[in-house]
Parts: C-alpha cells; structure tokens; sequence
C-alpha cells in the first residue's frame, strides 16, 4: 500500500511538472549569438520598444536568472539586469565573425581571438606597463569617460587590451588610482572594494 502511495505521489509530481511554464535556470551561462554579428538589446521589459539599458557585444557571456514562455529571459550581464530575446543565446562561445562585426564589439570580445593573439608581444607589452609602474603616495579620483556618452570603460585583470574584463565602469564611474603606468591606471571601485586595471585614455582626474 505504502509503494502505491509513493508511485502515486511521483506521478502526480511528474505531471505537475511538465505543466508549468519553462521558468527559472539559476546560474545559468549562456553567450549572445546574432547572425549579423552585431550586439544584442538589453531591455527593462520583457518586450520591444523604447526601453534599451544596454547593449551586449556578440559573444559575450550572459548569467539567465530566468526563462519566460513569452520568448524572453531575465539576465545578468556584469552586474546590469534586464530582458533579452532567448532566441539570441546559445550554450556555448560563438566564434568571432569574420565580417559585420563592429569595432566596439570586436574590442570588447578581444579574448574569443586569443588563439590568433601574439603571446609573446602580450607579456612584452604586459612587462613594459608593469616596469613602467609608480605607486601613488596620496590615491586620487577619476572618473570613467568612454568613447560614447552611452558606452563604458572595461576594468581588467592584467593591463592588456587582451586580459579578462572583470567589471565595465559606465559614463561618470568614480574610481581611486593606486599606480600609474604608462597607458593604464592601477584601480579601486570604492562602492565594491574590486581592482583591477583600467586604460588611461578612459579617464580623467575628478
């Protein structure tokens, strides 16, 4: 009687199950794949309109908080939330695209070429900056101005173009210079205690 009743309950469970909406993936990583090559909308809502926060480069990395039947899924894309067309993510890392890739995007998503990358003239470039560098006595401000007003400045792991970007500083993001190099600055995010390396040509003093 007692397996009966727990063979019922499974199968209750089971159809249960498969009557509800595809909803949420915790924690699952997806990449924006576009067939055009270019970048994908981030929006506040879960539909098309006036309603874009960002632009993510094809073939940057997506953490899905959330499917929803409708076609869209609620993401995390370092740190900024919002809707994307699920049509427009895949499970694994697009290749670069040869043709109708913008300059924006192809120098944001310069680690999918690293199989083509230089290596040696990356650590030369690499040991040249960290040779180069000067602590900072008295730390000071700056501030983040990338090229477009609606753009932003990508913070990295080493001082290279070609190291993992490990946050992006919008228009107006003030951070604290703790070395100085010839092209980058040593960095603190004082709202998140994270550093990590950021291009001089991108900011100015406060």
């Amino acid at each position: 009687m007692m397996k009966r009743l727990v063979s019922l309950t499974m199968i209750a469970l089971i159809a249960t199950a498969l009557l509800l909406p595809l909803t949420a993936m915790a924690d699952s990583t997806k990449y924006v794949y576009t067939e055009n090559g270019k970048s994908l909308n981030l929006r506040s809502e879960p539909k098309m309109g006036d309603n874009v926060i960002r632009q993510i480069p094809y073939g940057d990395d997506v953490v899905v908080d959330e499917v929803l039947s409708s076609g869209w899924s609620y993401v995390n894309w370092y740190g900024n939330y919002g809707f994307v067309q699920s049509r427009f993510l895949v499970n694994s890392k697009p290749a670069a695209k040869s043709s109708g890739t913008s300059t924006a995007t192809k120098a944001t998503t310069a680690t999918n070429a690293s199989t083509t990358t230089d290596a040696a003239k990356v650590l030369s470039d690499m040991n040249r900056e960290f040779a180069s560098a000067k602590k900072v006595t008295n730390p000071y401000v700056v501030v983040a101005r990338p090229s477009r007003a609606s753009g932003w400045v990508n913070l990295r792991w080493a001082p290279t173009t070609e190291a993992e970007r490990i946050a992006t500083c919008p228009q107006g993001k003030e951070l604290i210079v703790l070395t100085e190099m010839k092209n980058w600055y040593q960095v603190q995010d004082p709202a998140t205690g994270m550093i990590g390396f950021i291009s001089n040509k991108y900011v100015t003093k406060k």
